[in-house]
């Protein structure tokens, strides 16, 4: 994951928001380490697994 990755997930994730969605990110610890360093994590919603994302969408 690069900035501009980081980058498309920051539009998805405000394009969701304009919409009344949201935008779940599965990611493995490399990416959730990135997203970290960026101070992201608070932003963008990383889940471990798909279920757990599911679960986030219907909170």
């Amino acid at each position: 994951m690069d900035s501009s990755g980081l980058g498309a997930l920051v539009q998805l994730v405000k394009k969701a928001q304009t919409e009344e969605g949201s935008l779940q990110v599965v990611a493995n610890a490399r990416v959730l380490q990135t997203v970290k360093l960026v101070r992201l994590e608070k932003f963008l919603s990383v889940c471990d697994t798909i279920d757990q994302a599911l679960e986030n969408t219907k909170n």
